[in-house]
């Protein structure tokens, strides 16, 4: 398989990004942001359907929308935890909106399924260049911020007490996760965000609780679930987001039994 190119791109572009996912995702369910992760993904993409109707690439619409979106959700705070419902609405007036402007720009609604539904098949190599810097500029981020974030999650009192700005801890964390949804859509979609957010950090923090193993971990097991769904996709034919969260699933299951 690895004779065609555009099974070398999704390889390489399924790796960049599960690695991001698994590192990101495990702060995420960490700090209990699952749900606005999941959001950040149907704002992403009004911003990618938004960005056709005006005529540039729905990659940076998509981009621009959720780290602006990642930005007011972190400024938020703490009391981001309790708005769920807020978030929900956000939510689905998002996918509403973008709905919308798919109604508006019908040339375009019949390549809606890549982007609810991800295709890591059709990635360029311009577009792997872009996942490429965006991997790379958000796990600088995110290690520049580390500690803080650390502290700011297990210990909020105590960081504040300390001269922590718990909020703007929130903002940098929630653009990075917002960058990290981003290149995630490209591979599972809009729709399939929780499948390499979620599902691999939640698998590490069922195994162990030592943050250094818990990440590599977590990396590890997006990284496997992805390139496993790339391979089985090929030779099955079946759709690659199907066979990552069917994978996904799999490996979250048996840490629950490991974990008992």
């Amino acid at each position: 398989m690895f004779e065609y190119d555009f099974m070398v791109n999704a390889f390489a572009a399924s790796g960049i990004v599960a690695v991001l996912a698994g590192i990101v995702g495990y702060f995420l369910v960490m700090r209990g942001q699952t749900f606005a992760g999941h959001a950040l993904s149907h704002v992403g993409f009004t911003g990618a359907t938004g960005a056709v109707l005006v005529g540039i690439s729905p990659l940076w619409g998509m981009i621009g929308f959720t780290l602006a979106a990642g930005l007011s959700m972190g400024a938020l705070g703490e009391r981001l935890a309790g708005r769920d419902v807020a978030i929900g609405v956000v939510l689905s007036l998002s996918l509403g909106c973008g709905l919308l402007f798919l109604h508006f720009f019908t040339a375009y609604a019949t390549q809606v399924t890549s982007l609810l539904f991800g295709n890591v098949l059709g990635v360029t190599v311009e577009t792997l260049v872009i996942l490429a810097c965006i991997g790379a500029a958000s796990l600088i981020a995110l290690g520049a911020i580390m500690r803080p974030l650390l502290f700011a999650t297990l210990q909020p009192e105590l960081a504040e007490a300390k001269g922590v700005s718990l909020r703007f801890v929130s903002m940098l964390f929630l653009a990075i996760a917002a960058l990290a949804v981003a290149a995630c859509t490209q591979i599972v979609g809009v729709l399939l965000v929780f499948t390499l957010m979620v599902g691999p950090a939640a698998a590490a923090q069922n195994l162990t609780m030592r943050l250094s193993r818990g990440i590599p971990l977590a990396a590890l097991f997006a990284l496997g679930q992805a390139w496993l769904g790339v391979t089985l996709a090929f030779y099955t034919d079946w759709p690659t987001s199907f066979w990552i969260t069917a994978l996904a699933a799999l490996v979250y299951c048996a840490s629950l039994l490991a974990r008992r």
